[in-house]
């Protein structure tokens, strides 16, 4: 079975805990996943599949522990060619048009790599789920059933 390469962007810690959930939950399912710190254009290129989970900062910004990997991957544009990918995006909407903006960022580069987005984003708004973890779980097991 393939494994689920998951990386993660976090400013306060929401994301990697979320992150670290998603992980446990998906191996509880059978599949097999792995949480990747510091991570390299290197750990997508040879992901099998990819999950991107990631909190908004700022103005739609990408926290500061993913923004190189997303500048890495625009600079060395590796193509995903059909590589299974999806994205979790956290943020606040009341911030408006930059609600959930680094998963978007990060979806639309998945994308313009040609990787194969194979569910929806799922945006969770913190403004209506404190805690992203109800939100997230059986959006991962419809996940796990497209993996």
């Amino acid at each position: 079975m393939p494994t689920t390469s998951i990386f993660y962007g976090s400013v306060y810690g929401a994301a990697e805990r979320l992150a670290e959930t998603v992980c446990e939950k998906l191996t509880a399912m059978g599949h097999s996943a792995k949480l990747i710190d510091n991570p390299q254009v290197e750990d997508v290129a040879t992901a099998e599949q990819i999950l991107v989970i990631t909190s908004t900062t700022g103005q739609g910004d990408l926290p500061d522990n993913l923004l190189p990997l997303f500048l890495g991957l625009q600079n060395q544009f590796p193509l995903l060619t059909g590589k299974p990918c999806a994205v979790i995006a956290m943020g606040d909407s009341s911030y408006g048009d930059t609600f959930c903006g680094a998963g978007k960022q990060f979806e639309e580069l998945l994308i313009e790599l040609q990787g194969r987005i194979v569910q929806p984003r799922l945006d969770i708004d913190a403004m209506v789920d404190f805690d992203p973890e109800p939100v997230a779980l059986p959006w991962v097991e419809k996940l796990a059933e497209q993996l």
